[in-house]
Formats: structure tokens, C-alpha cells, sequence
């Protein structure tokens, strides 16, 4: 791979982070009582966490925040880091990039089994190729790369270090 452009550094990405979670809290009903925020492992944990902390001072809510596993190439099964109850509370899917919709699509799946008040997704860049019917809720970014490129969020422990394009020329 070539060497990585930067299109989000650190404060960039903090900033989008900030400006998606009080839009979430603009469209959360104030009789919301509870709230799932739903990360999808590794890099959509860490910024479902950062949004919790952001959201916490803008609502009245109680706030969970979940871990879902799954193969993203063959996404036949989604495991949870704790049993929820998804009957009647908020979701919003967090994941780190969306490229085609299926990542997001597979992990909507089974919360259909149950009866959320809403379910909406969250990413922190949203690329342009989309081939299956998911558009995210909130976008901290949309960006049109070439196929070949690599979107890449940069994670340090549990801290957002920016977002860098790699291409693989």
C-alpha cells in the first residue's frame, strides 16, 4: 500500500462526533427512556463510546452501550457483548465506516426479532458506494473515493487519532 492521506485528524473527527451526537439528541423524544447505542466491534465501540459521552449531557435518558461481533465478509452471525432488551428502546447501529450498507444491513437483522421504538445508524465517514438499502442516519463525513481506495479509521486505545485514505495502487 502507498503511504495514507489524512482527511480527519483527531479534533476533525472529535468535532463531527460532537455535531452527530447533539443532532441524535435533537431527534431523541424527550419521553425516550432508554437509549442503545450498539458498536460494531472494534472501531464502532470506541466511537459509540465517545458519542454516550458526548450525548449524556443533552438527554434525560439512560444510555447502554453494547459491543456487536460479526464477520463482516460473511456476516451469518451477530453476537452481543451482554443480553439486551430491545423491545421499546431507541437503537442506533455505530460503526466506524460505511462502504456498501452491509455491514449495517446484517446487524439491523436481528433486532427485527424484537420491537424498538426506532432503530438508526450512525458512521463516522459514509463512502458513496452503496449497494444495499441502508443509508446512515448520522454521517460525520461523506467522501467519493475510487474503489481501490481504503478508508481507515485511526484508533489509539479508546481514542479517535484521525481517519487517512490508503490506496491500493
Amino acid at each position: 500500500m502507498e503511504p495514507h492521506n489524512s482527511i480527519l485528524s483527531a479534533a476533525a473527527a472529535q468535532q463531527k462526533m460532537h455535531r452527530m451526537a447533539l443532532e441524535l439528541a435533537e431527534n431523541i423524544a424527550p419521553s425516550t427512556r432508554s437509549l442503545i447505542l450498539i458498536g460494531i466491534r472494534n472501531n464502532g465501540v470506541v466511537i459509540a463510546h465517545k458519542i454516550a459521552a458526548l450525548l449524556a449531557p443533552y438527554v434525560q435518558c439512560s444510555i447502554t452501550i453494547l459491543e456487536a461481533s460479526l464477520d463482516k465478509e460473511m456476516p451469518s452471525t451477530i453476537t452481543y457483548s451482554a443480553p439486551a432488551h430491545f423491545t421499546g428502546a431507541h437503537i442506533v447501529l455505530v460503526d466506524d465506516v460505511s462502504n456498501s450498507g452491509k455491514t449495517l444491513l446484517y446487524a439491523i437483522k436481528p433486532l427485527l426479532d424484537f420491537y424498538p421504538v426506532s432503530i438508526q445508524t450512525l458512521v463516522l465517514v459514509e463512502r458513496m458506494y452503496r449497494l444495499y438499502p441502508v443509508k446512515p442516519d448520522y454521517v460525520g463525513l461523506s467522501i467519493s473515493t475510487s474503489l481501490q481506495d481504503h478508508i481507515r479509521v485511526l484508533v489509539d486505545g479508546a481514542e479517535i487519532e484521525g481517519v487517512c485514505v490508503e490506496s491500493k495502487a
